[in-house]
């Protein structure tokens, strides 16, 4: 089933990437007087459905765009030069550097899990260009990169929530539901596997002080087609919690697995994979049940900087336009598009060391919340809010409801957890 899966989204995302091209071409251009902005996404391969929205959020940006910005008193036309990371760190490092050194960008964006926002961001670094990024846990993204907390970076900046949060949201999540309190990890050889499954940084560490039992049998790399050992090692110990961050073709693989093989958990809750509608509808019934970490929802209290619109409205229009339901990234690729609006038009002027202090010195409130990197946890960072949601029946299809906010009580809870139910 997960090969469906990916061959339509790759093939959604090539058509997405030809379709969006002309588009990205300013309204009106005068000779030099165009800010050109550098913008990577996994476009194609395991983790394009974090790219969906990108040619909504794209003719969003041409739209608020359209008469130009003034940057230090002069007006520049946008353009964004559009680059496709193929899922693959290496590819989207050589994207960045593309930018840069051939298309001469004034500034970098990027989102979507480490893979690409690292590489992008060390490219930056080591080229001297701002750096604006998303859609990576901060830990991954900032200690990933070998970031020294007294320092920092000088030319990166990141926005989303940490580790910590996920943690603190999911066990808070989970405690609403009597279990044995055993999990069962799915933590890749990659950034973000690495990362969660850190002894002394991630979830080991923070499970044992909440009285959690882990049962982790160590990194693996994805793709991976076979889970039957893990499979079996979760139910000799009566695994009840299943835990992980995974791409959605590895999940497709576990969850199909587990039900051929009797694996009935109660709580399953895998982010990366179970965050998108198109992968959780391809479950059908199995779907009903799956948790995830929540970073932005139609229920989120924010609007855009950029548009006006708020969290509703944004879902509502992109579903109006695309025909498809709302989908987390969306809200991301918004905002990171806000915050370098925003950056470009506070800049002095277009340098790269105006535009650059310009980032650093945001303060700004976006779809997905506060931004302001001068509060941290660490240099470069700015940290936005986290819920726990769960997929539920609704008519045909599904909904994610917002089943615990305790770590973000301004966002409403919608529902409470409950088990998943098997037929």
């Amino acid at each position: 089933m997960h090969t469906d899966i990916s061959r339509r989204t790759l093939l959604k995302s090539a058509s997405l990437a030809l379709a969006t091209a002309p588009a990205l071409r300013p309204a009106f251009a005068q000779s030099g007087s165009t800010i050109k902005i550098g913008y990577v996404s996994p476009q194609t391969g395991p983790l394009a459905a974090f790219a969906e929205p990108d040619k909504f959020t794209l003719e969003q940006l041409k739209k608020a765009t359209a008469g130009g910005i003034t940057i230090g008193g002069k007006k520049y036309a946008v353009e964004v030069v559009y680059k496709d990371s193929q899922s693959n760190p290496n590819k989207a490092g050589n994207a960045a550097a593309e930018l840069i050194t051939r298309d001469k960008v004034d500034l970098v964006v990027a989102s979507s899990t480490p893979a690409t926002t690292n590489p992008v961001a060390d490219q930056c670094e080591l080229n001297s260009v701002p750096c604006i990024t998303n859609d990576t846990p901060w830990q991954p993204h900032f200690f990933g990169r070998k970031g020294n907390p007294k320092v920092g970076f000088e030319w990166t900046y990141h926005f989303f929530w940490g580790l910590e949060d996920v943690i603190g949201g999911l066990t808070s999540a989970w405690s609403q539901l009597d279990t044995n309190k055993t999990m069962g990890a799915l933590w890749p050889n990659d950034e973000d596997g690495n990362a969660w499954g850190d002894a002394k940084l991630g979830f080991p560490y923070a499970l044992a002080q909440k009285g959690f039992k882990l049962i982790d049998r160590g990194r693996f790399q994805s793709p991976i087609n076979d889970f039957s050992s893990f499979i079996s090692e979760f139910k000799k110990n009566n695994v009840e919690i299943v835990s992980g961050v995974l791409p959605p073709p590895d999940f497709a693989n576990f969850w199909n697995q587990a039900g051929q093989q009797g694996f009935r958990p109660k709580i399953v809750t895998v982010p990366k994979a179970t965050e998108f509608p198109a992968a959780i509808s391809a479950f059908g019934d199995r779907a009903d049940g799956l948790t995830v970490e929540v970073w932005w929802s139609p229920n989120h209290p924010f609007s855009s900087s950029m548009t006006g619109q708020t969290s509703k409205q944004l879902a509502e229009a992109y579903t109006a336009a695309t025909g498809r339901p709302w989908t987390m990234p969306l809200g991301f690729k918004q905002s990171l598009f806000e915050v370098a609006l925003d950056a470009l038009k506070r800049s002095a002027d277009r340098s790269p060391e105006a535009i650059r202090d310009a980032i650093a010195s945001t303060n700004l409130n976006t779809v997905v919340g506060p931004v302001n990197f001068k509060k941290g946890p660490v240099p470069n960072i700015s940290k936005t809010p986290l819920v726990v949601g769960q997929w539920k029946k609704a008519g045909k299809g599904m909904e994610l409801l917002v089943v615990d906010n305790s770590l973000a009580p301004n966002i409403p809870k919608q529902a409470a957890l409950q088990a998943i139910k098997y037929a």
